[in-house]
């Protein structure tokens, strides 16, 4: 197996990359996948890539990975993500190439609490068996397979509004850390229309019946694994099955479920990896 690294922080390097040159310029074997130089190769980020001809299959971190019929293909870091993963690709003739990509940590807004954390309430078995109902439904939903294509695209926000909640931060109460931040809050204003990101199809649509944390939770499958949900709304325009596309209407933000306020909070998912909805915009706020 060959090995070489992708650099993380260098779109000129990755490019370098690409064409099958190493971080020094030094000459390497021709590559077999190239990167799009957009991708974001750090904590919470993604990146896009497209197989070469003569590679018959792909794997991720030792998962097999799917690309598509032109060899496109996406992947993304979880929030904690190591400062290294494989990718491996195997060629016709059975042999195969892999490449280290370095994942950038990031520094978290971690807000350190000189209290202890509140035990949580007691929880009756009644609310257990619902909410073990609406995990079940939000996973069954998340394994389905639409083949939408909106993992191609560059992603808008959803919605107006300042960002009252970021991706990633978290509290440590006296030593014990708490619950990272797993999506983005947008303070948009109770009742303001937000749009479908990117293209995809309605997975999930609790439009009658609110869940108990998420309230009437969206979630858009947008194909490859990559997912979004939208948390609190007061409305849901859209119904389980529906295509839409890139700034379609989607549902009105609201304050149901468990929040304080009127907010959209935005989540977004690869496979089982939590990642920063920032870093799928085009020009990130």
């Amino acid at each position: 197996m060959q090995r070489r690294a992708f650099l993380g922080s260098s779109a000129a390097a990755l490019a370098g990359l690409a064409l099958g040159t190493d971080a020094a310029g030094a000459a390497a074997l021709p590559s077999h996948v190239t990167i799009d130089p957009a991708s974001r190769l750090t904590q919470g980020g993604w990146l896009r890539g497209k197989v070469l001809p003569g590679v018959k299959a792909l794997a991720f971190a030792g998962t097999p990975l799917p690309f598509a019929s032109d060899g496109s293909f996406i992947i993304a870091f979880d929030r904690d993500a190591t400062a290294t993963a494989s990718l491996v690709a195997t060629l016709a003739d059975g042999r195969m190439v892999a490449r280290d990509l370095v994942i950038a940590p990031r520094a978290w807004q971690i807000e350190h609490i000189n209290v202890a954390r509140k035990p949580g309430g007691v929880t009756d078995e009644d609310y257990l068996r619902l909410r073990k109902a609406e995990l079940a439904r939000i996973g069954a939903a998340r394994s389905r397979e639409t083949g939408a294509s909106g993992w191609r695209q560059d992603f808008i926000r959803p919605a107006p509004g300042r960002f009252s909640g970021r991706f990633g931060s978290q509290r440590i109460y006296k030593g014990e850390p708490a619950a990272y931040h797993s999506g983005l809050d947008i303070a948009g204003g109770a009742g303001t229309t937000y749009v479908a990101p990117a293209d995809g199809v309605v997975i999930l649509a609790a439009a009658d019946r609110a869940f108990s944390l998420e309230g009437h939770l969206l979630m858009i499958d947008h194909g490859m694994g990559l997912n979004s949900a939208f948390l609190h709304g007061s409305a849901l325009l859209v119904k389980e099955g529906d295509r839409v596309r890139q700034g379609d209407p989607i549902g009105r933000i609201g304050s149901t479920g468990r929040a304080t306020g009127p907010h959209l909070h935005w989540s977004v998912k690869w496979r089982d990896s939590r990642i920063d909805p920032l870093l799928l915009l085009h020009a990130p706020a």
